[in-house]
């Protein structure tokens, strides 16, 4: 009986003791407080490469919005051009970006070589600013012919009555050609046509005219208006971008034997000094289309120079050519 007291002691303590032991198992809240550290650190770890993501995405959006702002650009040239000395109507199309035999046209010329100083030379359809004047001045010397002469009376009661009336009918006069509906110049289309320009400026895929060594380089301070690259004699030239040749021909003071070819309503290529040219005015044109042998006239050295206009003015052809692998 009393093996049997002692032996129910020892199970009690036992079983004491074994749940004493049990409070000690801290590492159930260790590895609860693991997984917090871990989601921190992974935090921590993931904030660094959102911050380099966005800071490489800052210089696309620039590039971007600056090809944006580049693209909207308005149309800089004025509704008429005034002919200065030097100038032909060759090179005023070229200047603006157009074809010569259009100008011809709008402007009613036969000949593209009788133009002469101080003639104006519209560039866009539609009345111009200086056509309206005419009307104005009719306008101002109908209101003087319609104003009352002066009349002398002696002074009376009857002279002043029929000053009264003089007066009444001068204002009803001069009132009458205001009641008029005013005649409207029409309003120049250069911003219509700027937008229209706009909207077809599309992007061209544009190819290297020839291969060789790039000898002079784009410079508006040097006022290079374009890029020179050396060849051989009778080197194939090609079309950098589909379109339709505007001109051919020696007209151009400076640039030999020279092709325009209009790519679109914004842009224009030009290709100078060669030897021999193979296309034809009003010709449509490929890209990578053969259309002259290089040469040298009206230069010091066999070469082609290469010009590149938006709206007629120069732009580098760095911007649109692969001149690295020339």
């Amino acid at each position: 009986m009393r093996f049997n007291k002692i032996f129910a002691l020892l199970a009690v303590a036992t079983a004491l003791q074994g749940c004493g032991s049990s409070g000690h198992r801290a590492p159930v809240v260790d590895r609860a407080e693991t997984p917090r550290k871990s989601a921190a650190e992974a935090s921590q770890s993931k904030a660094p490469r959102e911050k380099i993501t966005h800071e490489k995405a800052v210089p696309e959006k620039i590039a971007q919005e600056k090809t944006a702002k580049e693209t909207k650009e308005k149309d800089w040239r004025p509704p008429v051009h005034v002919v200065q000395k030097g100038d032909t109507l060759y090179s005023i199309a070229f200047n603006y970006g157009f074809d010569y035999h259009e100008l011809a046209e709008l402007n009613g010329i036969q000949n593209p070589g009788a133009i002469s100083i101080g003639q104006e030379i519209r560039l866009f359809p539609g009345k111009t600013a200086s056509a309206a004047r005419p009307v104005e001045s009719k306008q101002a010397e109908s209101l003087v012919r319609e104003q009352p002469k002066v009349v002398k009376y002696a002074y009376s009661d009857a002279a002043m009555a029929q000053i009264d009336k003089v007066q009444e009918l001068g204002s009803a006069l001069a009132v009458k050609p205001e009641a008029k509906p005013k005649i409207e110049p029409k309003a120049d289309n250069k911003a219509e046509q700027a937008d229209a320009n706009d909207s077809e400026d599309e992007v061209l895929e544009w190819s290297m005219p020839v291969q060789g060594k790039l000898i002079a380089e784009f410079s508006e301070s040097a006022n290079r208006k374009g890029i020179d690259i050396a060849g051989k004699l009778g080197q194939p030239i090609i079309a950098s971008a589909p379109g339709k040749v505007v001109y051919s021909g020696s007209g151009l003071r400076g640039y030999g034997k020279l092709i325009i070819i209009k790519h679109n309503k914004t842009y224009l290529s030009a290709y100078a000094h060669n030897d021999q040219v193979l296309v034809k005015e009003g010709q449509t044109i490929t890209r990578g289309q053969k259309i002259a042998e290089m040469g040298n006239t009206d230069s010091d050295q066999v070469k082609l120079h290469f010009e590149v206009r938006r709206f007629g003015k120069p732009v580098d052809p760095a911007k649109y050519l692969p001149l690295g692998k020339s």
